[in-house]
């Protein structure tokens, strides 16, 4: 008889610990859909900025970069409350395309102020080797460890495009529509090793990923589908604008 009483008992507590393993399950679930997220988000970040040619990100810019970061404003500015934070992906260039994504951080700087406070995307677009080396090392300084400057804006943007580029780093920002050239300086870019775990099952180094030594997952083909296309549509403009005059290209 006692142990038939017991059973209730059991069965309860049973169903308690059923309940909280589902939980955990559904937070990791859910977890997993906002990296899902973000990743698509910062694909469309991209895509609408440069479906607009006389706001873009000029094409010098993208045919030459070395690695692209976004941050779409899923996450707030949180200005006088811990200062400014964003999450977000980057991919870099090599030797067999562009990389996965690596999930990173951005904090601190000033540049929340410069918006008011409100959500935005940022995207940054590293632009020499040097500055390919600041990223793989999983974090640093914009402004102190690797040089940043406003981003020229216009596809065809040509006037300070070259001098810009001498930067490590050129940063953009998009709020109420509006995209221009945002200063970055005293921001810290970093690897989001919590995001990393999640999204590669288990902690994979910056440079690993960046590096194109880990295979990209399912959820990160919007995103580099992104890049491959502005990459390299930009590059072509390029290489159109520098042909002679009368030259055919050689898909013609």
């Amino acid at each position: 008889m006692r142990q038939l009483s017991l059973l209730p008992k059991f069965l309860l507590v049973l169903g308690i610990c059923s309940i909280f393993i589902g939980v955990s399950w559904a937070g990791d679930d859910d977890k997993q859909s906002d990296i899902a997220k973000r990743i698509d988000a910062s694909a469309k970040v991209l895509k609408e900025i440069m479906a607009t040619p006389d706001k873009a990100i000029p094409d010098k810019v993208m045919s030459e970069a070395k690695c692209i970061a976004v941050i779409p404003s899923m996450v707030k500015i949180a200005v006088g409350f811990g200062g400014n934070h964003g999450k977000g992906v980057a991919t870099c260039r090599t030797a067999s395309g562009w990389s996965a994504p690596a999930p990173i951080t951005i904090t601190g700087g000033s540049w929340g102020l410069q918006l008011g406070g409100q959500a935005v995307d940022l995207v940054m677009i590293v632009t020499n080797d040097q500055g390919m080396q600041h990223l793989l090392s999983s974090k640093f300084k914009l402004g102190a460890d690797a040089s940043a400057a406003a981003g020229p804006v216009g596809r065809d943007a040509a006037a300070d495009t070259d001098i810009k580029m001498r930067a490590e780093v050129l940063t953009y920002s998009r709020a109420r529509g509006l995209f221009a050239g945002i200063d970055l300086s005293g921001s810290v870019l970093s690897q989001d090793k919590d995001e990393t775990r999640l999204l590669y099952g288990s902690f994979v180094p910056f440079s690993e990923i960046l590096g194109g030594k880990v295979r990209a997952t399912a959820s990160s083909a919007p995103f580099l589908t992104a890049v491959r296309k502005y990459s390299v549509q930009s590059k072509e403009s390029t290489e159109n604008e520098s042909k002679p005059a009368g030259t055919a290209s050689a898909s013609n």
